[in-house]
C-alpha cells in the first residue's frame, strides 16, 4: 500500500469517514492513534505518522485512541478487491488462521515461506502475520470485555491468547486500559448468555439492505436459514463447533447477535458474517464508477452502497449453485432443504426454526436425492474435489486456481463457474452474462440482452461488475429484490421461472 502523507493529511483534517480503515493516523505527541474521521483536534503535520494497519501502529508504540476506537472501523476494502498474496494473506488471518494453525501453517496455503511472508507483509503493511494477528486478537478480547460476562480467563482463552499475562500486557499496550477498567468503562453487559453476544458490525458509506437481505431471504434453505423479526438468521460451521448468526440492518450498522457453542470461534464468526455481507466494500469508488454509466445511473441513485451477498461458507455455496442450475429459486430451496435434512448435522435453536447446518462436502460425496442424473454427478465430482482439497473456495484461496480448477470439473459451467467467484471467491469483477436474470435487467436498462454483447459492454464496469450485477438484478421483479422478503415469491405471482439464484 502507497501512503501518501498530503492524500491522507487532507482526509484526516476533513474527518472523513469514507477512509475509515484505509489508513490510520499516529500522533506522536500523544502516543495514541486514529481513525481518519476522528473527531478530535487535527494534529500538527510534524507530530502526524500514518500507518496501512492497526497492527503496524500498535507494532510502533501507539494505543487505539478511546474515543474514535479505530480498532472497531471497517477493513480495508483493499483486501477484498486483491487477489494477491498480502491480500489473501489479510483475509486468512481475518478468518483466524494464525491463532489456530499458526505462521507456518499460514504461509503454506500461500505457497511461501514464514520468512518470505513475513518480508512481504512487512515491507507492505509495516507488520508481519504475527502482529496483524494480535491486534486481531486485541479486538475480540475486547469485544469479549464489553458485551459478554465472562471471566477474564474465559476472555483470554476465547481470544487466542497463549496466558492470562500475555493478555493482560496486550491489552493494556492497546487500549490504555486494563481488561477490568474496560469492562467497567462499557455501559454494561450486552449478553443474556456466555455463549450469546451482542455486537454491532461497521461499515462505510451507504448500505442498501434490499437487494443484500432480500437476496439472502429469497434464497434462504429452510432449517439452514431463516427470517425472523427483520432478522436474517443462519446456522454457522465454525472450527470449535457450531453457532447461530443473527444479522438486522439498522441505519449505521448491522446488528449482529452470535450464539455459539465455543466463544473461541467469535473472531472467525463475525469475519464471515461481515465476508457474507460484504461490508468492507467502498460503495464510494463502485457507485462513482457505475454511476457514470448513463444506463445505471438511475439504478445507482436510487440504491447507492449496494453490496453482494456473499455466503459464509464457499464449499456450502458452490454446491446451491449447482443444485440450481436451470430450475427456480424455490425448486433449488426445496432440494437443499432436502439434503440439508438428511445429511446435515442437527442445531439446537430455541429461539427460532433452525434446525440443521449445510452438510460438508464428505457427507455429499455419495449423494442420493431426486434430481436428474447429471446434476447429481455434477454435485458428487464437485464434492470429491473441495472434500480432498482439490478445489479451495475459502476468502484466502488463489482465486486464478479456482476458476482453472472449477472448469475442469463435468457439469460446471460459465454461470456457475462466475456465480462461485462472485459470491464464494469475492471477486469484485466476476459477470455471470449468460445469467438470465441479469440479460433481463440489462434489456430492461436498455443494454444488449445477449450472452456476448453484454459482455463485452460490461468492460466498462471493470473492476466492479460484480456490483453492476447488483443493479441489473434490481431491475427485474425477483424476489430478491425485497427486504423485508415479499409475500409471494417470483413463482408464485406467475413469472417465469430463471435459472436459480443461488
Amino acid at each position: 500500500m502507497t501512503i501518501e502523507f498530503e492524500h491522507c493529511y487532507r482526509a484526516a483534517r476533513a474527518k472523513d469517514p469514507r477512509f475509515d480503515g484505509w489508513f490510520f493516523t499516529a500522533v506522536t505527541s500523544t502516543g495514541i492513534y486514529c481513525r481518519p474521521s476522528c473527531p478530535a483536534m487535527t494534529p500538527k503535520r510534524e507530530n502526524v505518522r500514518f500507518y496501512p494497519t492497526a497492527a503496524a501502529c500498535q507494532q510502533a508504540g501507539f494505543r487505539a485512541c478511546k474515543r474514535c476506537r479505530p480498532d472497531a472501523s471497517p477493513g480495508s476494502p483493499e483486501w477484498n478487491v486483491r487477489g494477491d498474496v498480502v491480500a489473501r494473506a489479510m483475509r486468512l488471518i481475518a478468518d483466524g488462521v494464525v491463532d489456530r494453525e499458526g505462521v507456518p501453517a499460514l504461509a503454506s496455503r500461500l505457497g511461501y515461506s514464514a520468512r518470505q511472508l513475513q518480508r512481504l507483509l512487512g515491507a507492505e503493511l509495516g507488520a508481519g502475520p504475527l502482529a496483524i494477528a494480535r491486534a486481531q486478537r486485541a479486538q475480540t478480547a475486547r469485544t469479549l470485555i464489553e458485551a459478554s460476562s465472562l471471566t477474564m480467563a474465559e476472555i483470554a482463552l476465547a481470544s487466542g491468547f497463549s496466558s492470562i499475562r500475555q493478555f493482560n500486557e496486550t491489552v493494556s499496550s492497546v487500549f490504555a486500559l486494563t481488561p477490568t477498567e474496560l469492562r467497567r468503562r462499557a455501559k454494561g453487559a450486552l449478553a443474556p448468555s456466555a455463549g450469546t453476544l451482542r455486537l454491532r458490525l461497521a461499515f462505510r458509506g451507504r448500505l442498501s439492505p434490499e437487494n443484500l437481505f432480500g437476496h439472502l431471504a429469497a434464497t434462504a434453505v429452510p432449517g439452514v436459514e431463516e427470517t425472523r423479526d427483520g432478522s436474517y438468521r443462519r446456522t454457522l460451521r465454525l472450527p470449535y463447533g457450531m453457532g447461530i448468526a443473527e444479522l438486522t440492518p439498522e441505519a449505521s450498522h448491522i446488528g449482529c447477535r452470535l450464539t455459539l457453542e465455543d466463544v473461541r470461534d467469535l473472531g472467525t464468526a463475525i469475519a464471515r458474517c461481515r465476508w457474507l455481507l460484504d461490508l468492507d466494500a467502498d460503495p464510494e469508488a463502485i457507485d462513482g464508477e457505475l454511476g457514470s454509466d448513463p444506463c445505471l445511473a438511475r439504478s445507482v441513485a436510487r440504491w447507492p452502497g449496494r453490496r453482494v451477498p456473499r455466503t459464509v461458507d464457499g464449499a456450502e455455496l458452490a454446491i446451491r449453485v449447482v443444485l440450481g442450475q436451470q430450475i427456480s429459486t424455490a425448486a433449488a430451496r426445496t432440494i437443499a432443504a432436502r439434503i440439508a435434512s438428511g445429511c446435515g448435522e442437527h442445531v439446537a435453536d430455541a429461539e427460532g426454526g433452525l434446525s440443521r447446518l449445510f452438510p460438508a462436502p464428505e457427507a455429499l460425496v455419495d449423494l442420493e436425492v431426486g434430481m436428474p442424473a447429471v446434476r447429481r454427478r455434477t454435485v458428487r465430482t464437485l464434492a470429491a474435489a473441495l472434500a480432498a482439497g482439490e478445489l479451495e473456495l475459502t476468502p484466502g484461496a488463489d482465486r486464478a486456481e479456482a476458476m482453472d480448477a472449477l472448469r475442469q470439473l463435468p457439469g460446471i459451467g460459465p454461470w456457475s463457474a462466475q456465480v462461485i467467484a462472485m459470491r464464494a471467491l469475492g471477486d469484485p469483477d466476476a459477470f455471470p452474462a449468460s445469467d438470465l436474470g441479469v440479460r433481463a435487467g440489462a434489456g430492461t436498462l436498455g443494454l444488449p440482452a445477449g450472452t456476448r454483447e453484454l459482455t463485452v459492454r460490461s468492460q466498462r464496469w471493470s473492476p466492479w461488475r460484480a456490483y453492476a450485477v447488483q443493479h441489473l438484478w434490481g431491475a427485474t421483479s425477483h424476489a430478491i429484490n425485497s427486504w423485508p422478503p415479499a409475500e409471494a415469491s417470483f413463482v408464485e405471482r406467475g413469472e417465469p421461472p430463471r435459472r436459480a439464484a443461488a
